[in-house]
């Protein structure tokens, strides 16, 4: 076996790796809202989300897929490209473990991204990357919270206004029930959007490894491709039920506190969301995606109700996540170069 497809193979266990702890990193997102409204014990929550996670597997087409797949124009005749996804994982991972340490509910996507992107141009300079692509998810990075937490403030309202002759006691009860549907409906957002993103990195190793062609697309009925959406559903629905409870708590009860009718218009907003980002193929934070969600629900009793010096925390490490990435996987890949020609 030439020495390139052991770095393949090991890198193909790399991704699927990075799936596991993107489930375990993310599995706050999913879980937040039901669990911090105490409708579910965190331990059957993750099991739910889990469960969803793979389900989204069968639901959503492949479209994010294609867009992370062509984030750096790989290059089949160059072997030097399996090094750069390999390094790109690396550097997302380690960011991703270093922000769970420190509980920040910070983008797996967009270290996933900064990483690739950070190893290609190490690799071949800044002509590597595709600016559509990137550009495209950049801007997503406000837009996401922000529709969150709009669509969140108007279903809160509307839920409001509906059941304002309601009993407290039945309301609670209601969407106490109401957020089984809604934190299954976000959890096959969360795993058909970030899934995804391991498919398509798959996809770019086995191209520059000039084992697949470009145009290849992913689908269930291909047998060529069907393993690598297993696979990745699989891990990540994995690390959901294994889950980490430290981001659970800054998620759902330290940046505002939610009830049930509150938790429920923060997990359909956050579903929304990702639906439509899912649909038009752009690769999206669910966790930008859901902290938008709960701070729409927390600022419509008020700005008191949200604790804005953690949303500002939070915020400011969004904004390093793809720089502090792309830093780690370019020294990463400058690394590998001993065991390759640049």
């Amino acid at each position: 076996m030439d020495f390139i497809w052991i770095v393949v193979i090991l890198t193909v266990a790399v991704a699927f790796a990075f799936d596991v702890i993107n489930g375990f990193h993310d599995a706050a997102n999913s879980i937040a809202t039901i669990v911090s409204t105490r409708v579910l014990r965190p331990r059957y929550a993750v099991l739910w989300a889990a469960f969803f996670n793979f389900a989204a597997l069968f639901i959503f087409a492949p479209r994010v897929a294609d867009t992370i797949a062509k984030i750096v124009d790989v290059k089949a005749d160059d072997s030097g490209y399996v090094w750069v996804v390999l390094a790109g994982l690396i550097g997302a991972i380690v960011w991703d473990l270093l922000t769970w340490w420190w509980g920040l509910p910070t983008s797996s996507s967009h270290a996933l991204i900064g990483g690739v992107a950070g190893a290609g141009v190490a690799h071949a300079g800044f002509n590597v990357l595709n600016w559509d692509k990137i550009l495209l998810t950049i801007g997503f990075i406000p837009l996401a919270p922000l529709m969150g937490m709009a669509v969140a403030l108007l279903l809160l309202i509307a839920v409001a206004w509906t059941f304002r002759k309601w009993r407290p006691a039945s309301v609670d009860s209601l969407f106490r029930k109401g957020q089984f549907l809604s934190a299954a409906l976000y959890s096959l957002g969360h795993g058909g959007n970030d899934a995804q993103k391991t498919m398509g990195i798959i996809v770019a190793l086995l191209v520059a490894a000039g084992s697949m062609a470009p145009d290849t697309q992913l689908s269930l009925s291909n047998p060529e491709t069907l393993w690598i959406m297993l696979g990745a559903n699989g891990a990540m629905a994995l690390g959901t039920a294994f889950g980490g409870w430290r981001i659970v708590r800054t998620m759902g009860m330290k940046i505002t506190e939610l009830k049930p009718y509150g938790g429920f218009c923060a997990e359909t907003a956050g579903a929304f969301t990702l639906f439509v980002a899912t649909h038009l193929g752009v690769p999206v934070s669910t966790t930008h995606t859901i902290t938008g969600a709960i701070v729409g629900v927390g600022a419509a009793r008020g700005a008191s109700a949200v604790k804005w010096g953690l949303a500002r925390r939070i915020v400011w490490s969004w904004i390093l996540t793809i720089p502090a990435a792309a830093l780690v996987a370019a020294g990463t890949y400058m690394l590998t170069t001993i065991f390759h020609a640049r």
